[in-house]
């Protein structure tokens, strides 16, 4: 059982200083547009990813006219009790700990605390580019599996320092390209695990995917997925060399698993281009639904679901159908937001389960 108990927010977003204790499963938050909703949602992502899930910079999360915050929360995770804590100082700095362990480095609580969001940006997963569906990827392999978190940030590392070698090139004519060598042969290896990862995560994750849009769509629609990458085809050193040339002329590595796709059609045409409002909503709670699946099998217990505000253009019957399968077919701990507090309680009293309703 992984659950939250309560949390305590300090100069954080809306919050000048305000307590929340969460004694059900399901815990529903209403009230009007910045009331601090959301913000009351990315408090908890804070202390399960220690960093927000709306904004880069933690200094937008710091209350208006204030400088750092505090969010601290109790969690019970497998019978016990565990306190996590974020602060961010007056210099800058960020900490973060579980009960008064302070982490070396953040990287090492991904997948502690595991969680899943569903907000409406979330739609740019469907129609926007590539990056974000290899975000989509990167963050759920992360809390699968650490080594691949370590990877990957291996990977981003080298190839920010072999793009700033090829940027600095038109400054220096005659350089020598030794130092490109080294680096190719660096990259290649955290290049090819973080490939083989992804192409064996997706091989079932795509068909249950697929499985849960036809049953969220409530119709069956010939959805198809395809990995693609350049490492398909071609081992990573040879499209390193390949693509040399045309690396140096345009100062950056135009090769690699960090041009990597998923690629989503129906039919023969490529669904954000065809796909309607429904079916993109449909597919998106299946990617997050699947989401949910991967976590749970991997770690033995359900991961927080935070939906904030997702019932906007949905139709009843959908509303009805994704709440069924997140209080009722998910035993995890579900957070809901929504500005109709009536049309929160109408579903949830139609699903018979006792449910905690916050109002801001």
């Amino acid at each position: 059982m992984f659950r939250i108990k309560d949390i305590s927010l300090t100069q954080f977003k809306n919050y000048e200083s305000r307590n929340f204790d969460f004694n059900e499963r399901i815990v529903c938050v209403c009230g009007n547009n910045g009331t601090g909703k959301t913000s009351l949602l990315d408090a908890i992502h804070y202390l399960c990813f220690t960093k927000s899930y709306f904004v880069r910079s933690d200094s937008n999360s710091t209350k208006q006219g204030k400088n750092g915050f505090r969010i601290e929360g109790d969690f019970e995770l497998e019978k016990k009790v565990e306190k996590a804590v974020c602060i961010l100082r007056e210099t800058g700095k960020k900490e973060f700990s579980v009960n008064a362990s302070t982490y070396e480095k953040f990287s090492l609580h991904i997948g502690h605390y595991p969680c899943v969001v569903i907000a409406p940006d979330d739609a740019q997963l469907i129609t926007g580019g590539s990056e974000e569906r290899r975000k989509f990827i990167d963050a759920l392999l992360s809390q699968l599996d650490a080594g691949y978190l370590k990877t990957l940030i291996t990977y981003n590392r080298l190839l920010q320092q072999r793009n700033a070698f090829l940027r600095s090139l038109p400054e220096k004519p005659n350089s020598d390209l030794s130092l490109l060598d080294i680096l190719d042969r660096q990259i290649a290896g955290p290049g090819k695990f973080i490939f083989e990862k992804r192409k064996a995560f997706l091989d079932p994750f795509i068909p249950l995917v697929k499985k849960l849009y036809n049953e969220i769509a409530m119709q069956p629609e010939e959805l198809k997925f395809a990995y693609n990458s350049e490492l398909t085809d071609a081992s990573f050193p040879e499209l390193l060399k390949e693509n040399r040339q045309k690396d140096c002329r345009a100062q950056r590595s135009s090769s690699g698993i960090h041009k990597d796709d998923l690629d989503i059609f129906l039919g023969s045409l490529l669904f954000k281009n065809i796909a309607s409002q429904g079916q993109r909503k449909s597919l998106l709670f299946a990617l997050k639904l699947a989401e949910m699946e991967a976590l749970k099998k991997e770690k033995g217990f359900s991961p927080l679901l935070l939906l904030d505000d997702v019932f906007e253009k949905l139709d009843e019957s959908r509303i009805a159908n994704l709440l069924k399968r997140v209080c009722i077919e998910n035993d995890g701990q579900v957070f809901i937001t929504d500005t109709n507090k009536e049309r929160l309680d109408q579903h949830l009293k139609a699903l018979e389960r006792t449910y905690q309703m916050i109002e801001l």
